[in-house]
């Protein structure tokens, strides 16, 4: 007999963190059929010799609620070996809707997560009410990979309240019917329920969105209501108030798995709150993004200065117009001035000292210490910041793009946490700050720094940490590992040659609204439900993901 697809000589890595082995895999359907010496053959047949073999990635937080209507492709994580994605994260989310209420959500997507309002509402078919109804909307489009959802607290209290749900509490009746509606959703497939209380995630009027200061009793109400049907609840916290929030994961984890967004910022108070959780039984488990969190300040995407003579150089449109207008040595002097001549140094010069050059090679630089910022190289200079901010945008025609860390600033830090056993690396958050930031690259930085240059994590364990585990997480049995039976979602990476390339902005959402996005190469390979999407870092054009159901539904 022969099979549908055999993967040859390859070192296996399972994701269940076993010692990685020379072996065959064979595909059959959408199913692993045999793993370890295949003596049949394939009707095609894929060298993987001097290559590693892994379980396709599994993406804990994304934001591609809306792209999916107008991406099916859902770049970028498709070109770094994610085949299922997590959409619905930190409480925003397009249902449960009502008609009257689309301006609504659309609204507070594009103020929270920085996707144009205009693309959400022409890009999305809003053929649906409820959450079930949503997942059987983005089904019919045929999304590239796997993706699961969670259903959002912002749209499920906005459902219930009104526009009471914005900074009212919940009475005793609605939340009753907020926590039913959960349920409910869940029922219908959502693999769980997310929380915002970041005070910081606003509406266009700048009130907090809708749940973030909801009641205790409201949202323990609801962990029970999705607990009791499977499903997981995910957070992203009040990092302002930490401790109180472990308090409040800690009460919900009772009654489910629990998933929130962590920073290496609170690494230690993390690690004695979640390791006592863990040691008693709760399933608790965090996600962060493995290097440092941050936008991209580049002449580009208007990613500087926000004062009155830059805000002129910002209304410029196009890179060469504004490298045109750089060049102009009276414009230039202006800008210079105002900057350097600003009566709050302080405020100018303090974020300037976590902007990073990513550099000029084909690999952005990620990694550099605490002392090789924008200010440090202007003091090596003997420049001012603004002086070597302009001339490095001279000298490179507009290509260098400094990362501006916001959080996980302390790469020791972080190393810290991300070798805990409750804190996996992810946290890409894509789709989402679309023109401010772009880290769905983290699966590829994660093999191609944290373990191959690094060698913080062994191979086994590394694929385990953004495979296997993550799919436990979302309750997925069925996939995330490489044993007989399982799905057949896979990876076949070069590991000598994997790396993230620099961001580009391009400007393909509805109304040619602007993007970053971000390649890799070292892919040989990615294979969902059996089909190949990905030969050699470029797309093959095959559209073979599902909608994952919450089993239980």
């Amino acid at each position: 007999m022969s099979h549908d697809l055999v993967i040859r000589h390859g070192l296996i890595t399972d994701g269940l963190g076993s010692e990685p082995f020379e072996g065959d895999i064979a595909i059959d359907g959408q199913h692993i059929s045999a793993i370890g010496a295949v003596k049949d053959s394939g009707k095609e047949e894929i060298s993987a010799k001097g290559k590693v073999v892994t379980p396709g990635f599994v993406d804990l937080h994304t934001h591609l609620d809306a792209q999916i209507g107008w991406d099916r492709k859902l770049t970028s994580i498709t070109w770094h070996g994610v085949t299922t994605a997590l959409l619905g994260n930190c409480g925003v989310t397009f249902a449960p809707c009502r008609k009257g209420d689309r301006e609504f959500l659309a609204g507070m997507m594009e103020t929270v997560e920085d996707i144009p309002k205009h693309a959400i509402l022409t890009g999305l078919p809003w053929d649906w009410e409820s959450y079930g109804g949503y997942l059987d909307s983005i089904e019919k489009l045929g999304p590239m990979i796997n993706i699961t959802g969670l259903v959002g607290h912002s749209a499920t209290r906005f459902y219930v309240m009104g526009e009471r749900a914005i900074e009212e509490q919940a009475t005793e009746a609605e939340i009753e019917q907020i926590a039913h509606l959960a349920g409910e959703s869940v029922k219908q497939g959502a693999i769980g329920f997310s929380v915002n209380r970041h005070p910081g995630h606003t509406l266009p009027d700048r009130r907090p969105i809708p749940g973030t200061s909801a009641s205790r009793e409201e949202l323990i109400a609801i962990a029970k209501a999705v607990g009791s049907n499977g499903g997981l609840m995910q957070t992203v916290p009040h990092f302002g108030d930490i401790e109180n929030e472990m308090d409040l994961l800690a009460e919900e984890a009772k009654t489910g798995r629990v998933l929130f967004s962590a920073i290496a910022e609170h690494a230690g108070v993390l690690d004695q709150r979640v390791s006592s959780m863990r040691e008693q039984g709760l399933d608790v488990t965090a996600v962060t993004v493995p290097r440092s969190g941050g936008g991209i300040i580049s002449l580009v995407n208007s990613g500087f200065w926000r004062t009155p003579e830059w805000n002129k150089l910002r209304k410029v449109k196009g890179l060469e117009a504004r490298l045109e207008a750089l060049r102009n040595e009276e414009f230039r002097s202006i800008l210079i001035a105002e900057i350097k001549e600003h009566p709050n140094q302080e405020a100018i010069l303090r974020p300037i000292k976590r902007w990073y050059y990513m550099g000029d090679a084909n690999r952005p630089n990620y990694t550099q210490s605490r002392f090789e910022s924008l200010y440090d190289m202007a003091q090596a200079a003997n420049e001012h910041p603004v002086e070597t901010w302009i001339r490095m945008q001279l000298e490179t025609n507009g290509k260098a793009m400094f990362h501006a860390r916001a959080f996980n600033v302390n790469l020791s830090h972080l190393e810290k946490m991300i070798t805990t056993d409750w804190a996996m690396p992810g946290l890409g958050d894509a789709g989402a700050h679309v023109s401010q930031m772009i880290d769905s690259g983290w699966s590829t930085f994660v093999l191609s720094h944290w373990y191959r240059d690094a060698g913080v994590y062994s191979l086994e364990e590394a694929v385990r940490r953004i495979s296997g585990e993550p799919a436990r997480v979302l309750g997925l049995k069925d996939r995330g590992t490489l044993e007989t039976g399982k799905r057949a979602d896979l990876n076949v990476i070069d590991i000598d040659r994997l790396e993230e390339r620099h961001p580009e902005l391009v400007n393909d959402f509805p109304g040619g609204a602007p993007r970053f996005i971000q390649k890799a190469q070292g892919y040989d390979a990615t294979i969902c439900n059996g089909q190949v999407i990905l030969r050699e870092d470029s797309h093959t054009g095959n559209y073979s993901g599902d909608v994952l159901r919450n089993p239980g539904s």
